[in-house]
Parts: C-alpha cells; sequence; structure tokens
C-alpha cells in the first residue's frame, strides 16, 4: 500500500483527531494541577513513548505505509505531541521573564523526550 493511498490517509486523519482530543484532556488535567507548560511536557513526554514503542514493536513487522503507521507513528502520535504548543508556552514564560523556567522548559522537554524514546528503543 503506497503511502498516499486512501486508507493510509483515513488512517492519519483518525489517529490525528484521536490525539488532539488526547493532548487537550490530558494538557488540561495536567495543567490544572501543576503550572502550565507540565500538560504540553506530559503530552510531548506521552507521544514519545508512543512513538518509541510502537516502532520498537513494529520494526520490520509492517511494509512501509502500511495503514497502522498512518494511525499511530503520523496520525495519533502528531496530534498528540505539539511543538507548536511547546513553542507558544516557552515564549510565554520568556515574555512574562521566567526566563530560566523557560530555559528549563527547553531543557525537560528536549532531554526527557530523547531519554524516553531512547530508553523504549532499547527495550
Amino acid at each position: 500500500m503506497p503511502w498516499g493511498s486512501t486508507p493510509f490517509a483515513i488512517a492519519v486523519f483518525i489517529g490525528g483527531g484521536t490525539g488532539s482530543v488526547l493532548r487537550y484532556m490530558l494538557g488540561l488535567w495536567v495543567s490544572t494541577r501543576t503550572f502550565h507548560p507540565a500538560g504540553t511536557l506530559a503530552s510531548n513526554l506521552a507521544a514519545t513513548a508512543i512513538l518509541a514503542g510502537f516502532t520498537v514493536l513494529t520494526a520490520q513487522r509492517l511494509p512501509p505505509g502500511h495503514w497502522a503507521v498512518g494511525l499511530i507513528a503520523v496520525g495519533l502520535c502528531g496530534g498528540f505531541s505539539t511543538f507548536s504548543t511547546f513553542s507558544a508556552d516557552t515564549w510565554k514564560l520568556v515574555a512574562s521573564g521566567h526566563t530560566l523556567w523557560a530555559a528549563s522548559n527547553v531543557a525537560v522537554s528536549v532531554i526527557g523526550c530523547l531519554a524516553v524514546y531512547a530508553a523504549i528503543s532499547r527495550i
């Protein structure tokens, strides 16, 4: 099945919508209990963990362009993670004078997501 096929695109659509709703719900839940960027960090870490787990479990098992790749890796993880919100959250911290928190948000987000992916991909 080619990457540009209709079933693949439909899988991306369904996964992306689901991931976006999950990101909204998790972000809202975490942010109301801690501090604002924590919700974005939680969704990015969770999406990274899902992508890493999916990659490990399906490596060499699914052909390129399989609908499950579109559903989970491209759609769900793409909708669940959010670089744009991460950027906006970080800029809001800078603009409000919380430069150290902004730098910490960048460091924890980037290093945390890389560490999660590395840890899961070694399983």
